[in-house]
């Protein structure tokens, strides 16, 4: 056998028994006649221990071996003396002294620390990613993985869910984002689409009677990257029969707190789950995602200025817009050079500017202000009194669109609560968002779009709204918010024909499209779809948050860059030209 226990595994109650390790040498100490190894493997690290008094030979080897050699040391574990015990490692109270050593395969100097973490250029990380994932931390997120995946799965066995796969090769639909195209050299001409939730598929298993499905579901989506968005990626996929929305609710509340209290312990859950309607949470927080571990509500100011005589706040609000302010305490005291960054940084969010007043500390000092000039005494007055302004506070003040107003605060107060360290990383704080809109109007090609998908379910007594104020109408259709990030969400779905050709009536999908897109939905509709629902949670998302990284790339094992290239494989990259001609395809460029 290559190893009879891990590098992992050894305490004192195993001194004085023979043990053989394989690993890699994760450092070298030499001390002339005594040759320390520290072997690694997934498990932990064992200290080694050679004296060349005793085993000349395997002395000998371990002088040749470098960091990364992967070898094997057979040897008698022995118990350390009190001064030499090292309390940072489990194994820190033996050693094991070696008898024999092997070397299994020398390796090269690699480009990066395996021992600690490096400053290296993420492009490096991922070029040499098999060697990225040797380190510590790396491999401790795709454990933190493998168990948050492993629990759903028992969890919803308990629940009498069934795990059902579904294809990865599909029909190209409209999904919100470009497909992946899969060529067919069977059929010429013709393609699949890589699927980018199994949405539809879902639903016809609840018309076939299959109740309670999940699945570990891999999606694809052709669209531009961020630190938080893959290409591929991996979502708890799930479906339910004979639900309404307080049913999925309470489900998905029960699983995630379970989930957090059996993978980090350490977090605290607050329960039970916030809810905060869609116009709530942009009144309140300027995002559908707000995250509500601290405060800095925003506050509306336009009902105090609609009639100022100050032409930056009157004529946002004459001209359908808001006045919107943060405020945030304890940072009146900001520099003038403060002050304006942060104007810039409002800016750069496409704000025309920033507003601000900093108020004094001492009770008598002029508040600093670059609005208040042009405001009465009264107006300023209603503004501290609205906004509940302190000594020492600083208020931030937007005046542009809805939507440009909610924009730039929600990254303001995100930016303090990250200056002020106002996020506790040990407070999971889940918050449910409901009542979204059910369509949204596209200006650019002027027609209605489903905010979510198609397949969303309106509330029953916004129906008769659908044919005159479709504006007005709300979807019976939920997210999870899960500290500041969109954990996931779903709705209740329309099951009954005539409700899902009129929404594609609206939406512009003419009955001949939307027989060739969605015959199948539609026929399958006719044949008992019982009311049904479901959800979909981002899995790369909750373990990165679960982990404290800042990127989904931290908890995949082989992620892409942001310009979606494999760094590691090449990928993509060309094909030959027989394969293209097995495919009835041609190229009209090919890159250089």
């Amino acid at each position: 056998m290559y190893r009879t226990v891990t590098c992992g595994a050894l305490r004192e109650a195993d001194a004085g028994q023979p043990a053989t390790l394989a690993g890699w040498v994760h450092s070298r100490r030499d001390h002339g006649s005594l040759i320390f190894l520290d072997i690694r493997d997934r498990y932990g690290i064992t200290q080694v221990v050679i004296d060349v008094a005793k085993q000349p030979e395997a002395h000998a080897l371990a002088a040749q071996v470098r960091g990364e050699y992967v070898v094997q040391v057979q040897g008698v574990v022995v118990q350390r003396a009190p001064e030499a015990v090292n309390p940072e490692l489990p194994t820190g109270t033996i050693e094991l002294h070696a008898q024999a050593l092997t070397i299994l395969n020398a390796a090269r100097t690699p480009p990066l620390y395996i021992a600690k973490e490096g400053n290296e250029d993420e492009a490096l990380r991922l070029k040499y990613r098999y060697l990225d994932l040797r380190r510590e931390r790396m491999q401790r997120n795709l454990i933190l993985r493998h168990q948050v995946v492993k629990f759903i799965r028992d969890y919803l066995d308990q629940e009498g869910f069934i795990e059902v796969e579904t294809p990865i090769l599909f029909k190209s639909t409209p999904e919100g984002a470009r497909d992946y195209l899969v060529p067919s050299r069977v059929h010429p001409g013709m393609f699949y689409a890589l699927p980018q939730s199994p949405q539809q598929l879902k639903q016809l298993l609840m018309v076939a009677g299959m109740d309670r499905y999940f699945q570990i579901a891999r999606c694809f989506r052709d669209e531009d990257l961020r630190a938080d968005r893959q290409p591929e990626f991996t979502q708890l996929d799930m479906e339910l029969s004979f639900v309404e929305q307080e049913d999925v609710l309470q489900l998905i509340e029960r699983l995630f707190t379970a989930l957090v209290q059996a993978v980090a312990p350490h977090k605290q859950v607050v329960t039970p789950f916030p809810r905060l309607t869609y116009a709530q949470a942009l009144r309140d927080y300027g995002s559908d995602k707000p995250d509500l571990r601290y405060d800095l509500t925003l506050v509306d100011l336009s009902d105090l200025l609609a009639e100022t005589e100050f032409q930056v706040f009157r004529g946002a609000i004459a001209y359908g817009g808001q006045v919107k302010a943060l405020r945030v305490p304890g940072c009146g005291g900001y520099s003038r050079k403060q002050l304006d960054e942060l104007v810039e940084l409002a800016k750069a969010g496409g704000a025309k500017g920033l507003a601000w007043a900093a108020m004094p500390d001492a009770p008598d000092a002029a508040i600093r202000s670059s609005f208040s000039k042009f405001l009465r005494e009264d107006e300023l007055q209603a503004i501290l009194s609205r906004t509940q302004a302190q000594a020492g506070d600083l208020l931030l003040v937007v005046a542009d669109t809805a939507t440009m107003v909610a924009a730039v605060l929600d990254k303001l107060r995100r930016e303090f609560a990250q200056r002020l360290n106002l996020a506790d990383p040990n407070v999971v704080q889940f918050a449910w968002i409901t009542d979204f809109p059910l369509l949204e109007w596209n200006p650019d090609e002027r027609r209605w779009d489903a905010v979510h998908h198609p397949f969303t379910a309106p509330h029953d007594d916004d129906l008769p709204k659908l044919k005159d104020a479709p504006a007005a109408v709300r979807a019976k259709a939920y997210d999870l918010v899960m500290n500041g990030y969109e954990a996931g969400g779903g709705s209740i779905r329309i099951h009954r024909r005539e409700v899902q050709q009129q929404l594609f009536d609206l939406l512009g999908i003419a009955p001949d499209h939307a027989q060739e897109q969605f015959g199948h939905m539609l026929e399958a509709f006719e044949y008992g779809a019982p009311p049904h629902g479901g959800v979909a949670f981002g899995i790369d998302r909750i373990v990165m948050i679960l982990a404290d990284e800042s990127s989904i790339r931290e908890v995949m094992a082989f992620p892409k860059t942001q310009q979606a290239a494999d760094l590691m494989t090449g990928a993509p990259s060309p094909v030959e030209e027989r394969q293209l001609r097995e495919l009835f395809l041609s190229l009209r460029t090919r890159p250089s």
